[in-house]
């Protein structure tokens, strides 16, 4: 009888213990958790539509994809896998949209009944939450919001399903799977078919394109918003700065797809004025990490996917279900260079001045972020023997959690299978993890060096 509360109370020192020392290592160490439990699920027999047990490539593939809300598959989701295996995925998606640092809060409010200190600085400086006594109200918050907009969007699908399906039971089923992915920007799909058969209808694709950028905007602009609906000047810088940058990106991905697609008779040219608009408008969306597609990306031209490669790789916001440096990174770069063109001291946004120290950590993150796309692109040609241009896509695409393909994931050898694996993993909680550890390492020295200024460029 005492062997159970025994050993609760030593995984409960052991967390404790883990969460005051290192935070960030706990999060890292639950999500791998939730991977290899998903993946242990996906590999029984009834996990999948044949009943014969998937291999464990497979099976941590799709786990992984799953739980960082990627969407890359090596299998076709729709017939490969069962209900059962579907409902181990969808699991998989809310889970992982919650991100590292609210996953490792839970863990820490379910067993030692609190945050520590430590654990609640880094997810403040993931949520951009200034006061620490918020961090615990914040993680309901997140569930109960991200909850309230899945259930809005599978209840606007829901109709349109129902007339596509026929059946309510089907339809309901598709309607919160569409909704429980596209907030979370996972991009998986339920049937063979995906969205193709929608290429042109308002109806289905447009809440699945609000759902998808709502929630590559992350949950600290979410609350922000919310908080001050009717007074935008009120929004926080961050929120403001992601806004702004996100619409920008997707006007300019939107009117760039177009261009380069309109005549192109494998993607946009079959469809009419409408139908073309919509579809540029949803392939502008999906690079935020979405992930969807309604045409054969590996029909458009090297141009769109060299586009689309940038737009991937930046991703979407801070805090949120998207993938990839981030908005706000791009934002604070860019912000940087027009206060160097017009000779300005300070970097200033909004009637505010970004810290000099922003600027350093938004820098770290996007050389980081190119190193690991530059050197698991240079590890996918040596396995492969596949050109650069399908490759590069790829790897962005499991890098940035996007999850839009070329079709080349399934055909690859399982040892560059294990390096996308690697690759969606560290995309999910490297960034976000190296941005929280600068950002908590400000040193203060009393003794600094002369200053003396090299040449640049």
């Amino acid at each position: 009888m005492a062997a159970g509360p025994g050993l609760l109370w030593r995984a409960r020192e052991y967390v404790d213990r883990s969460a005051r020392q290192s935070p960030a290592r706990l999060a890292l160490g639950v999500f791998a958790l939730v991977i290899a439990l998903i993946t242990a699920l996906l590999q029984a027999p009834w996990a999948t539509a044949s009943g014969v047990r998937a291999p464990f490539v497979d099976s941590l593939f799709t786990a992984t994809s799953a739980t960082t809300v990627t969407g890359l598959v090596v299998v076709p989701t729709g017939s490969y896998w069962s209900v059962w295996g579907l409902v181990v995925i969808l699991v998989a998606i809310k889970v992982g949209g919650l991100g590292v640092m609210t996953l490792a809060s839970l863990l820490g409010m379910a067993v030692s009944r609190r945050i520590g200190l430590t654990q609640r600085l880094l997810v403040s400086s993931e949520t951009k939450v200034t006061r620490l006594g918020e961090v615990g109200s914040l993680v309901r918050t997140v569930i109960l919001t991200s909850t309230a907009l899945e259930v809005v969007i599978a209840l606007v699908l829901f109709p349109r399903l129902l007339l596509h399906e026929g059946d309510a039971g089907t339809a309901a089923w598709h309607a919160v799977f569409y909704a429980i992915s596209a907030f979370n920007n996972a991009g998986f799909v339920p049937t063979v078919e995906g969205l193709e058969p929608f290429v042109s209808d308002w109806w289905m694709l447009l809440p699945i394109i609000v759902g998808v950028f709502i929630g590559s905007l992350g949950f600290p602009v979410i609350l922000s918003v919310l908080a001050h609906l009717r007074s935008p000047r009120r929004w926080t810088l961050h929120a403001k700065l992601t806004i702004t940058t996100s619409l920008g990106l997707l006007v300019f991905g939107s009117v760039v797809v177009a261009a380069f697609e309109w005549t192109n008779p494998g993607t946009f040219a079959p469809l009419d004025a409408g139908g073309t608009a919509l579809a540029a408008l949803f392939a502008g969306v999906m690079p935020r990490s979405g992930g969807f597609s309604t045409v054969d990306v590996g029909q458009m031209h090297e141009g769109t996917w060299l586009m689309l490669d940038a737009l991937m790789f930046v991703g979407g916001g801070s805090a949120s279900t998207a993938g990839g440096m981030k908005v706000t990174t791009l934002a604070v770069m860019l912000l940087a260079i027009v206060a160097e063109a017009r000779g300005d001291k300070d970097v200033e946004a909004f009637g505010r001045r970004i810290p000099r120290e922003a600027l350093q950590v938004a820098i770290a993150v996007a050389f980081v972020s190119a190193t690991f796309v530059l050197v698991s692109s240079l590890l996918l040609l040596a396995m492969t023997g596949l050109t650069l241009d399908v490759i590069l896509f790829e790897v962005i695409s499991a890098f940035a959690t996007c999850g839009l393909s070329t079709g080349i994931t399934a055909t690859l050898p399982d040892p560059a299978k294990y390096v996308l694996v690697a690759l969606m993993f560290v995309g999910r909680t490297g960034t976000m993890t190296l941005a929280a550890a600068l950002a908590l390492r400000n040193r203060r020295r009393v003794i600094r060096y002369p200053e003396e200024r090299p040449i640049i460029g």
